[in-house]
């Protein structure tokens, strides 16, 4: 995943960023406008591009995607009503260009939104995009029998009607900053003709899942479990087609594997290349190497409640002592150094640096392996003899560590984090797991410990539902069932603050809060070291999603090889 320091840059007007020309050969109309090909056309478009993704999809539809090969296919596939800009601000409709709707128009109350959509949008199987889509998906993410971990993002939109088959009005129980956002980011919007026949609670397991049919520039085309997933270009698409004629995301399971064939020009595209092979990068005369810093960050979180309950607290972690005794006796620094070097950037809390609301001032517990002891002692865990693992009324203060086999720096990091735990007494058990596996104890809590990334929305929503309490359940992103009342209620006020100084205070607090708990070891803000092929023109990559512009990568004609001669299968149109 999911789951990479560059900061958001400055806001454009929602008409530069609509009209801006991006050397391509198709140009955008500031409304959204469909884009007419000139005459290089046959040159400008075409070729493949491989890309290494480090696990499977679990699911391909939004409404129940959440790790992050999931959410790029999905992103391809399916549209939102409006895209936000490229400074990624939450904050109204400013920077947000049409997608699905080509217009909007605010209520003077701001409590209800009404959206035109656009009539030349089209299903991939030729059906046209109507105002009961949008009203079906809406009703699907609230839907608790979906379980979606979308669900809690989109509590302040009370409902959506259909005023006629072209318009529709979204209703709001509140007037806050980000309840444009709230509806544009959150929901994709998905077929009723498909989707409306199979029972929510059936859905992730349906036929109909693993052939999604969206409105995007780009549809499935096939989708070999564990292997690799293939889209094609919608040539007909209403935004114009992808510049590309295809896209085959790959499954590596091996990081070193996949280095070598990004190399050897066998994968285009490798977003987590080796820190430790950088410097073949700099002298590759095939790929060029960037580092990307996401809106992510990498912890170890510690469960707070027993494996597979969500009553009784954990025997280790349930006690706030342990947990501040294990941070402390962890040196963050050295460890960031060690397997990052000049790449990493510490982690200073429960949010990525890139986040407008993050803040590097958190009281973290310092790295302190005698206050660490102290703890641990106070806390009733004494050692039976020196050096030996700490025992409390016959329990051992041992716990085992999801780890994704596949990353690397994870492996790296979990080795590192059990030398020092046994330096105070603590046993970690290193449980290197499949990717798809790790997600699905994730979120049964079938766990003591991981070691985790989190990709955060750009809005302070995203921390509610990796931190909040409402994010807690089997398909809720707060993997360690963190719950603290007064959390709550400050990202509540920060959500709902528009003075942006305000909601950054109120956000502070409820970091420290969180901070204060010590439900997790802040490590690292994600950085990866992207590979690229160097015969592909890259788009502007986004702190959110790298993957958002790829429908404007492109191959110069003269660049091609012979897997970019495909041939299309035709548009069922």
């Amino acid at each position: 995943m999911p789951p990479l320091a560059l900061k958001p840059t400055r806001r454009q007007s929602a008409l530069a960023l609509a009209c801006s020309v991006l050397s391509l050969a198709f140009v955008a109309g500031c409304r959204g406008e469909q884009r007419t090909a000139n005459s290089t056309a046959a040159n400008a478009d075409g070729g493949t591009v491989i890309i290494a993704a480090g696990g499977d999809a679990r699911d391909l539809l939004p409404v129940l995607s959440a790790d992050e090969t999931g959410r790029l296919v999905s992103d391809q596939i399916f549209d939102h009503l409006a895209d936000i800009g490229d400074d990624l601000s939450t904050v109204g409709d400013k920077g947000f260009t049409p997608r699905l709707a080509r217009s909007w128009q605010w209520s003077p109350d701001s409590l209800s939104i009404t959206f035109a959509l656009d009539p030349r949008a089209r299903w991939h199987d030729g059906q046209p995009v109507r105002a009961n889509d949008v009203v079906f998906t809406f009703k699907l993410y609230k839907n608790p029998a979906t379980a979606s971990s979308s669900a809690s993002l989109i509590t302040n939109i009370d409902s959506i009607t259909a005023r006629d088959s072209l318009t529709v009005v979204a209703w709001f129980a509140h007037h806050t900053p980000q309840q444009f956002y709230d509806l544009a980011y959150q929901l994709s919007i998905m077929p009723a003709h498909v989707y409306d026949t199979i029972p929510p609670a059936q859905l992730r397991t349906s036929d109909a899942a693993r052939h999604p049919i969206g409105s995007g520039r780009f549809r499935l085309a096939r989708w070999d479990a564990g292997s690799r997933i293939e889209l094609l270009s919608d040539t007909a698409n209403y935004h114009g087609r992808a510049r590309l004629d295809r896209v085959v995301v790959t499954i590596a399971q091996d990081p070193s594997s996949a280095a070598t064939q990004v190399l050897t020009g066998q994968i285009d595209f490798f977003e987590a290349f080796p820190f430790s092979q950088s410097a073949t990068l700099d002298s590759s005369k095939v790929v060029r190497g960037q580092p990307f810093t996401q809106m992510a960050y990498g912890f170890f979180g510690m469960n707070l409640s027993a494996r597979k309950s969500a009553r009784a607290p954990h025997p280790v972690f349930g006690t706030l002592a342990v947990r501040r005794a294990l941070s402390m006796a962890v040196d963050r620094r050295a460890m960031l150094q060690n397997i990052f070097g000049k790449y990493g950037r510490l982690g200073h809390g429960p949010f990525p640096m890139s986040l407008l609301t993050a803040d590097s001032s958190l009281a973290l517990p310092p790295y302190d392996t005698t206050a660490a002891k102290a703890l641990l002692d106070s806390a009733g865990w004494r050692a039976p003899t020196p050096g030996a693992v700490r025992v409390k009324n016959g329990q051992p203060l041992r716990f085992g560590v999801l780890v994704p086999s596949a990353s690397g720096s994870r492996m790296r990091y979990a080795v590192l984090l059990q030398d020092q735990f046994r330096k105070v007494g603590a046993q970690a058990d290193i449980e290197p797991v499949d990717f798809g596996v790790m997600l699905q104890r994730q979120s049964e809590g079938d766990f003591d410990a991981v070691l985790a990334g989190n990709n955060v929305d750009p809005s302070i929503t995203g921390v509610v539902q990796q931190w909040g309490t409402a994010g807690i359940g089997t398909n809720g992103q707060n993997i360690l069932r963190y719950s603290n009342r007064t959390t709550d209620a400050l990202l509540d006020s920060a959500a709902r603050a528009f003075e942006p100084a305000q909601a950054r205070d109120y956000a502070r607090r409820a970091y420290q809060q969180i901070a204060n708990d010590a439900p997790a070891i802040w490590l690292y803000d994600i950085v990866t070291l992207t590979a690229v092929n160097r015969r592909i023109q890259t788009a502007p990559m986004r702190a959110d999603a790298w993957w958002t512009h790829l429908a404007d990568w492109s191959i110069p004609a003269d660049k091609r090889i012979d897997r970019d001669r495909v041939g299309l299968a035709p548009t069922a149109r």
